[in-house]
């Protein structure tokens, strides 16, 4: 078999990102004399530092963080370049020994910078907080607060270097494999050799025969490889469990929350509040059986068009661009403006090649540099609002990181992904009010309620997946593809209810989600993230214009201060555990708004 033509050409082919702001290729000699600096900086570091935190002065936290930025940036630069490289093709083994070459080149610097927040928060309180209330110290007060959060779960520093060390070889390298290795996926499509993307995409054909295949050769594929996958995951959660009881964690969520910087009763919160409103989910899959005629739907059905007007619309690369930007300049010219600069710089890398990586993702890179854009760019409507999603990550980490630096450009992901989500809202706003047939509303309305169940929900149950898997690992020791299969679809079922028909085939798809393995406890982010949305933008149409300058500022700000101060500057309380429901509640008249025109539209299809 050869590698299958893409169907329908969508003018993506040719949008590559331009890397060259940090290299021009594996072989510029630049890169190793970068890293012969990074070296040199880090000893410096070490020598001028290692055992004297605990007599450093204001002035002296100052200087060593301003010299921390210099190294980071330098590191980042070198990561960046390898990984997405990497990502656009892993089957490329000069850009495999590229990036192994900068995670053993990190692991080797992070240990010999680690002594730095050892010594730091083993301060005690009183010494720590006269250093804080230097105002010598202001740009870097709150990062240096921050990360005494993490002073109860540290350990030596001998075991933090074997930690940082062991992980190349450990945690970090079976990640990179699961990612080598459904990367390499092929299928075979009519004769033609396709990759995972391909497949996934044709789970949204309008044809029932083509979903049901694609359906069909995803859950042989990942079957054939469950022995592997299975290894991986076992492997993966037993390493986090270990880590998580050596640093005295309470739970397997504790640490991803600290991360987060959101309180264990704000997340527990947001997931009882989704978990409790998942009669939504049946609602709306009874309504598209109706539609769709089927006596009942399969998990194949799930994001079936409607067949109904523009449901399968075909985006050109330049369309999408377009509306995507007139959505942005509509709520605020600095957003277009610099979203352009992706277009205009080439720092988008758009097109499905064989080996690329799957999904979409913004990487911020380092404040010196600029955020770039990856997608599998097919054309269809999901693609757009993926674009937008993604551009608004990398308006939100251009801002951050041209307000704030370096430090404030790695957000939390709880608001890490309300940028992205809040300009896929601006998106879709932007369409519904432009369009006046009805049949077009109630294609894009459900496709719309789709895309959000899939953010909220969906990912609430995966979070459930999560929770009992890791559990179930601790509990019970080395668990079987069965096992694993049980506890998906057990968490599945809890979601749709009756509504959808969840099949024993389709158990064995929690071993192609790449959150869990890179990223455990990353999901609820996406829900968080959107029920935010859902609120600021409720709040948006309230406050009108002089909204935009807040939400901007917002952005701007990054990570410089912990999500529930910023927020509470637009108005949001997250802490409060009722607030959750607002964006529930929204979703809701979305779908009671879908009910309602369905059944104005197609009368007979309720009677």
């Amino acid at each position: 078999m050869t590698e299958a033509v893409q169907e329908r050409l969508t003018g993506a082919e040719d949008v590559l990102w331009d890397l060259s702001v940090f290299y021009n290729g594996l072989d510029d000699p630049q890169m190793d004399a970068d890293i012969e600096k990074l070296s040199a900086l880090v000893d410096d570091f070490q020598e001028r530092w290692r055992g004297k935190v605990a007599c450093m002065s204001a002035a002296d936290f100052r200087d060593a963080y301003q010299a921390l930025e210099t190294i980071y940036d330098m590191r980042g630069r070198l990561g960046s370049f390898a990984f997405l490289n990497f990502s656009t093709d892993t089957g490329n083994a000069a850009f495999q020994a590229a990036v192994a070459r900068i995670e053993e080149l990190e692991a080797n610097l992070s240990q010999k910078l680690v002594f730095f927040d050892l010594e730091w928060n083993a301060l005690d309180d009183d010494a720590a907080e006269r250093i804080l209330a230097d105002p010598v110290l202001a740009d870097y007060h709150y990062y240096l607060e921050a990360e005494r959060r993490y002073g109860p779960y540290n350990l030596s520093e001998a075991e933090e270097q074997i930690i940082i060390e062991k992980q190349v070889t450990g945690s970090g390298a079976w990640t990179r494999f699961f990612t080598q290795l459904t990367s390499a996926f092929r299928f075979d499509w009519l004769g033609d050799e396709v990759n995972m993307t391909f497949v996934l995409n044709k789970l949204r054909d309008a044809d029932r025969d083509v979903r049901e295949m694609a359906w069909r050769k995803l859950t042989d594929k990942l079957r054939e490889k469950s022995m592997e996958l299975t290894f991986i995951f076992n492997t993966l959660a037993l390493d986090k469990a270990n880590s998580d009881r050596r640093r005295g964690y309470a739970s397997w969520i504790s640490a991803r929350n600290l991360s987060n910087k959101a309180g264990d009763d704000v997340v527990e919160a947001l997931v009882e509040t989704v978990t409790r409103n998942y009669g939504l989910v049946a609602r709306h899959y009874e309504l598209k059986r109706a539609l769709l005629g089927y006596e009942e739907l399969y998990d194949y059905d799930r994001y079936a068009p409607l067949n109904l007007k523009e449901s399968e619309a075909f985006y050109v690369w330049e369309q999408a661009r377009d509306i995507v930007l007139e959505a942005f300049d509509n709520f605020s010219p600095r957003l277009k403006t610099v979203a352009q600069q992706f277009f205009a710089r080439n720092w988008i890398h758009a097109p499905v090649l064989p080996n690329k990586r799957g999904g979409a993702f913004a990487a911020p890179t380092v404040a010196s540099a600029n955020p770039y854009v990856f997608l599998n760019y097919l054309g269809d409507a999901r693609d757009v609002t993926t674009l937008a999603h993604e551009l608004g990550h990398g308006i939100h980490m251009v801002l951050s990181g041209k307000e704030k630096g370096l430090f404030a450009l790695y957000t939390p992901l709880t608001t890490a992904e309300m940028a992205s989500t809040f300009a896929e809202m601006l998106v879709f706003q932007d369409l519904m009010a432009a369009e006046d047939d009805p049949e077009v509303k109630l294609s894009m309305l459900t496709e719309k309620i789709e895309d959000t169940f899939a953010t909220v929900f969906r990912q609430i149950s995966m979070n459930r997946f999560e929770d009992k898997m890791h559990n179930a690992r601790r509990d019970e020791g080395e668990l079987t593809a069965e096992r694993f299969n049980e506890l998906w679809l057990e968490t599945q079922r809890d979601m749709f209810g009756e509504s959808v028909i969840i099949t024993e085939e389709y158990g064995s798809w929690w071993s192609y989600v790449p959150h869990f393995l890179h990223t455990p406890g990353y999901v609820y982010a996406y829900s968080f993230g959107e029920l935010l949305v859902l609120a600021l933008y409720r709040i948006y149409q309230e406050q009108g214009e002089s909204f935009v300058p807040k939400y901007i500022d917002l952005l701007a700000a990054g990570d410089s201060d912990y999500p529930d101060r910023l927020l509470a500057q637009v108005g949001v309380d997250i802490n409060d555990p009722r607030f959750w429901q607002k964006g529930i509640d929204v979703i809701a008249e979305w779908v009671a708004q879908a009910e309602s025109l369905a059944r104005k539209l197609y009368p007979a299809k309720f009677a």
